[in-house]
């Protein structure tokens, strides 16, 4: 190990006259067995319909433009077809997965993605430095970089997606959109060309009549994207629309289309090669959303049926024939309750969601697509292509679902845990325990999917998998994921891009559990307690301290949780297998004594029924923290005596929190629009903060007087700081 990380570190020394010259160091990584990551997971099992051709030929070296989990994804299919990979990876990201995973990897740059990742320079160095024969961009980044592609393509270098002309037709929404037309797919009503202001934004609007959609002609991933439904918001949506694709793109031009009110969001996977075949992979259904990025996705979809599916992947690959397209790529579409289906944009790459295709179709769509690259033919039409079950994706990410349905967090996976115990269960991450999430990049931790027969059958091994997932060291939007799985709507497959709005009005308040689970949650919580006591007589079958031998078999305790609060008295047998949790209003809750306070992720049997929880802390307060249905509950479990001084103390006087503004996470002030001894409304703008390529407007609660700023432009904040005061 000091031996990698001394090569490691002289690396990352270099770099500092390296990223002058453009000419990035590259230096050969360790084996991977010797860090225990296993860097091969195909299954052929799962990819039954193409399985890799040992005798094909192949590129012998590829090199992946990107990092974290799809750059992961891409080095194991790679390794499985007997190729040769080659990582690249920012300053930030020296000691990351995908680094340890690659035959070899090159330091392209400073954490910042302008300087790293999007570094064409740097990467194409690279690229000549390590004699790649061809590479993978993943998604994001230069994935939809026409220059990227054709600078490849002059040095010798295959690009693995589709061609040039391809990613610059579908890139352009205004240009996709003018060829899907004569392509004759299903398009949505708006406007074609460039908006040039907010006042040109506003006067577009009118005219195509609110409510509309103002989005990058040249975005995707729900970045630039903003909703307006009046004439205030075409104002601002334009100029933080425009902001935020400038950032993540490039490029500010926006285009006004009208928005479909309550859509279903499905995109048809489809890929072509080189030879003019083209096949549709059926549907996936993306509807649940936040800030139009996707959280949850599942194939095949409960709105289409079969005609529909056939309607869509037809027009799907009308519009992919038009453009040449040959590699992997996705159409989107919005639905609405009707099934009219309208043209939304084409991704001209590998979509975050693509493993619930491979797992519905038993193809790998890395290796379709580095077989395309290289010049073979598809080995399969469209009569081959089936539905092989159900299968669900949950997006993890580093997120607190309770702002906003998920503001980013950033920090060290101090504790994590894979549910891969759980049958059918696929995780696709970039991380490990000890791996940082950072400022820069996406928040996103893993891609959790579930597969199997049945679409019941999935949602329940995905709900186990939230449950025994275990992170910790950052937040997560586990919580949000976990009550999705059980709510009443999804389960019916009755869901609308607006479905988080609708079924969290006032935002998500995580899991409301009921009184009989939350006398389940009271009776762990209380057996953990107990379990404690006992421990404290007796360590090794040694006194542990002096004290007086243990006579009884029963404690008296309060639990507390809010304002809920109960007396309590747990017995147990003198084998201790069992504990019997006695209410105060004669109810009783049994708990089997069958997990260590070692363990993290437990599973007692309550009343006879098992229920996972995890044990995530305890404190020399009483209080306990349990993970249940994904949702962490602060249970405070003291003995009667303690809990009766308690009364005495003086509550905690609460804070008015409307007159200050508190940075919501971690990030960069791009503008401030206030001064100090401004009078300002409720509601109105003070300043943006961005983080994780995505701008959020920050405003008071109540009308006042600035009377402090905290922050500057261009500063970087950590969450909570007192960015803004009121007098």
């Amino acid at each position: 190990m000091s031996l990698f990380m001394s090569s490691r570190c002289t690396v990352c020394l270099k770099k500092m006259n390296a990223v002058k010259s453009l000419r990035p160091t590259a230096t050969r990584i360790i084996p991977t067995a010797w860090y225990g990551i296993s860097a091969v997971d195909y299954d052929p099992k799962f990819y039954t319909l193409d399985p890799i051709n040992d005798g094909e030929k192949k590129f012998d070296k590829i090199l992946i433009a990107n990092r974290g989990e799809i750059a992961c994804r891409v080095i194991k299919t790679a390794k499985q077809m007997g190729i040769k990979t080659v990582a690249v990876y920012s300053e930030a990201d020296g000691l990351s997965l995908h680094t340890k995973m690659a035959d070899e990897s090159v330091c392209v740059g400073p954490p910042p993605t302008n300087k790293s990742y999007l570094n064409m320079d740097a990467i194409l160095e690279a690229v000549k430095s390590t004699d790649a024969q061809a590479v993978h961009p993943g998604y994001g980044f230069l994935s939809e970089n026409t220059e990227f592609a054709r600078e490849l393509t002059e040095m010798g270098v295959t690009f693995i997606g589709p061609n040039s002309k391809a990613i610059s037709s579908m890139g352009d929404k205004i240009e996709s959109k003018k060829i899907a037309l004569a392509a004759k797919v299903s398009t949505i009503p708006g406007y074609d060309g460039v908006v040039k202001d907010e006042e040109d934004c506003v006067k577009i609007s009118n005219e195509v009549g609110y409510p509309v959609m103002i989005k990058a002609s040249a975005g995707g991933g729900g970045k630039g994207m903003r909703i307006a439904w009046n004439d205030k918001d075409a104002r601002t949506g334009f100029r933080l629309s425009s902001q935020e694709a400038a950032s993540s793109f490039g490029d500010d031009r926006l285009l006004v289309e009208k928005f479909v009110d309550n859509p279903r969001h499905i995109e048809m996977q489809i890929i072509g090669d080189k030879h003019g075949n083209y096949v549709y992979l059926n549907e996936r259904e993306c509807s649940i959303q936040r800030r139009n990025q996707k959280v949850i996705e599942e194939a095949p979809s409960t709105f289409v049926d079969p005609e529909m599916r056939v309607r869509m992947g037809e027009e799907a690959v009308q519009l992919s024939r038009a453009v040449g397209y040959d590699s992997a790529g996705t159409v989107e579409f919005l639905v609405d309750s009707q099934k009219n289906f309208y043209f939304l944009e084409m991704n001209t790459r590998l979509q975050v969601e693509h493993p619930i295709t491979e797992a519905i179709t038993g193809l790998d769509l890395v290796q379709q697509m580095i077989r395309v690259a290289y010049g073979h033919p598809l080995n399969f039409t469209q009569s081959d292509i089936g539905i092989r079950g159900w299968a669900l994706e949950s997006r993890v990410y580093a997120e607190d679902a309770f702002k906003n349905f998920g503001l980013p967090s950033v920090g060290r996976l101090i504790s994590y845990i894979e549910p891969l115990h759980v049958p059918n269960v696929r995780c696709d991450s970039g991380v490990r325990e000890g791996s940082e999430i950072s400022i820069y990049y996406d928040s996103m931790i893993c891609k959790l999917v579930t597969y199997g027969e049945t679409r019941n059958e999935v949602l329940k091994n995905m709900v186990e998998a939230l449950d025994s997932y275990v992170i910790k060291g950052v937040t997560h939007n586990i919580p949000l994921l976990r009550d999705i799985m059980t709510e009443s709507r999804f389960i019916k497959g009755d869901i609308t891009t607006k479905y988080l709005a609708e079924i969290y009005p006032d935002g998500f308040k995580g899991k409301q559990i009921t009184t009989a689970e939350e006398r389940k949650l009271f009776a762990v919580a209380c057996t953990t307690r107990v379990k404690e006591y006992l421990r404290s007589f007796t360590f090794y079958n040694a006194e542990r301290i002096p004290m007086e031998p243990m006579t009884t078999d029963s404690i008296c305790l309060n639990v507390q949780r809010g304002d809920n609060q109960n007396d309590v008295v747990v017995r147990w047998n003198k084998t201790k297998e069992e504990f019997y949790v006695m209410f105060n209003d004669g109810a009783k809750v049994t708990v089997t004594n069958n997990f260590s306070l070692a363990d993290t992720v437990i599973t007692p049997d309550v009343d006879g029924e098992p229920v996972t929880f995890q044990l995530l802390n305890k404190d020399m307060g009483g209080n306990i923290t349990l993970q249940y249905q994904g949702t962490q509950f602060v249970v405070k479990v003291l003995d009667d005596k303690t809990a009766d001084y308690l009364r005495y103390m003086k509550e905690t006087p609460t804070v008015d929190t409307t007159r200050v503004i508190n940075a919501p996470m971690p990030g960069l002030i791009k503008s401030i629009s206030a001064k100090v001894g401004d009078t300002v409304v409720e509601g109105q703008e003070i300043c943006v903060i961005e983080a994780m390529k995505m701008q959020n407007s920050l405003s008071f609660g109540v009308t006042g007087k600035i009377k402090a700023l905290n922050c500057k432009e261009g500063e970087m904040v950590e969450e909570d700081a007192v960015l803004a005061e009121l007098e």
